[in-house]
């Protein structure tokens, strides 16, 4: 989990009026219970106040704005992600079970952090704090891919010729909208299974040949029975 940063003053500011850390963490979890209810657009600071029961110089105190909230809610949920994707990211010896491990935990932290990621991904062109903020979480995933990929002989012999970046991009960013998709309870990726399933074919496919894992080398003996 990021480590959340110290308080900055930002102009004219008031000092708590109880605990620092109460306050922070009252006001991240109370909008995130806001965006279960409501479009981010839509929300205002005074909403996030009065549900976290705080004063409007002791939001200022720890946050420029409802966007710094949201920022600071999505560092989190990224941190979680990279951390159901270790054990794939470790160069596994069966890379298609770390991967489905790492596919099924980080479909389960989108279920558990819905409002948040729906809330980035429906608001993150919108504002360019936000675009820079989805932008650079999202690359952090692309680096990790990109880094596992160069670590792995059987990924690297695959990719020979490939733009390993750009694919790994594309992954990425898959990922990101059957997500979303699922999130937002749209069909088929709803369905658990299905989510999962299509992921890990479409990573295996376009890292290890197939959803099975690499090919092996054919059997000469077989070869010969094709001679006619």
């Amino acid at each position: 989990m990021a480590t959340p940063r110290s308080p900055r003053p930002h102009g004219r500011r008031s000092a708590p009026d109880r605990g620092g850390g109460d306050i922070r963490e009252a006001i991240l979890d109370a909008t995130a219970g806001l965006l279960a209810g409501r479009s981010f657009g839509d929300l205002a600071v005074g909403d996030i106040l009065t549900a976290a029961g705080v004063s409007r110089g002791s939001f200022y105190f720890y946050f420029d704005s409802k966007h710094d909230v949201l920022a600071e809610l999505v560092r989190r949920a990224v941190a979680a992600g990279h951390a159901a994707a270790g054990p794939w990211l470790a160069v596994p010896s069966d890379p298609e079970a770390a991967l489905r491990a790492g596919i099924t935990a980080g479909a389960e932290l989108w279920r558990a952090s819905a409002p948040v990621l729906r809330a980035i991904v429906e608001n993150w062109r919108t504002d360019p704090r936000l675009e820079a903020l989805w932008t650079e979480q999202m690359q952090t995933f692309t680096d990790a891919t990109v880094a596992q990929i160069s670590a792995d002989p059987r990924a690297r012999e695959r990719l020979v010729g490939q733009d390993v970046p750009a694919l790994a991009s594309a992954l990425t960013w898959l990922g990101e909208r059957l997500y979303y998709l699922a999130a937002t309870g749209t069909p088929p990726f709803d369905d658990q299974d299905t989510l999962v399933a299509t992921l890990l074919r479409l990573w295996m496919s376009a890292l290890y040949a197939d959803a099975s894992g690499p090919s092996p080398p054919p059997d000469p003996a077989s070869l010969n029975d094709l001679v006619v």
